[in-house]
């Protein structure tokens, strides 16, 4: 699928579930729950051992029902091997401008970090489909919503600090999607192998996106 149907998809979606763990050796079944909850955008963060395993795996068991992402790149030879992987975007959680160039080569998304308006000027100038606000939970939609107001032409990700509390709040100051992590896929959940938890969650943030939206 083109880059732009993607970021159609994610931007209809709402979400982009961030899934990290201390092991990969459950993240293909987090995925699977994810996507029946309603999450379809997810990033595998390259802070899980075998990152690219991980996204090889999930890529050859869900396939198109989902769009698969790598999160925490830092460098192009990162991205480079994460798209070969299977990664249809690239989440970071800075500007680097390599990677944003080899994205656009590519034509794969990019969703780079940033947190002063310089930086998010930057990260769009540069060539960012999605600016992440990274990190949120020590902004809040406050912060959002100021930065949303001179720069109305920029899509905002806000990611960290969003919960099922907040989701609605950053939703309202601009929010063009949601970065939830350990609200969504929480650490003890992954490990008791409670899928049907991640699963509920997924739907419940995904209700409140759609609630806003309608």
């Amino acid at each position: 699928m083109s880059s732009p149907k993607n970021l159609q998809r994610i931007l209809d979606g709402g979400i982009v579930a961030v899934i990290r763990a201390e092991s990969g050796e459950l993240l293909v079944d987090v995925a699977e729950a994810l996507a029946a909850g309603g999450v379809d955008a997810m990033e595998v963060t390259f802070t899980v051992p075998r990152a690219v395993n991980v996204l090889e795996r999930v890529a050859d068991r869900l396939g198109d029902k989902i769009i698969l992402g790598a999160g925490t790149v830092l460098d192009p030879e990162t991205a480079r091997a994460a798209l070969l992987a299977g990664a249809e975007f690239i989440v970071s959680p800075i500007v680097n401008r390599e990677v944003i160039q080899l994205c656009r080569r590519y034509d794969k998304i990019v969703m780079p970090g940033a947190l002063t308006p310089t930086e998010v000027v930057a990260a769009w100038e540069a060539g960012a489909d999605i600016v992440k606000i990274f990190p949120s939970d020590l902004t809040g939609p406050s912060y959002l919503k100021a930065l949303h107001g001179p720069l109305p032409q920029i899509r905002l990700m806000p990611t960290g600090g969003v919960n099922l509390d907040t989701a609605a709040d950053f939703l309202k100051a601009g929010a063009c999607a949601l970065g939830i992590g350990g609200s969504l896929v929480e650490a003890k959940t992954v490990a008791a192998g409670d899928f049907d938890r991640i699963e509920s969650l997924a739907r419940q943030f995904k209700a409140i996106v759609d609630k806003f939206r309608a």
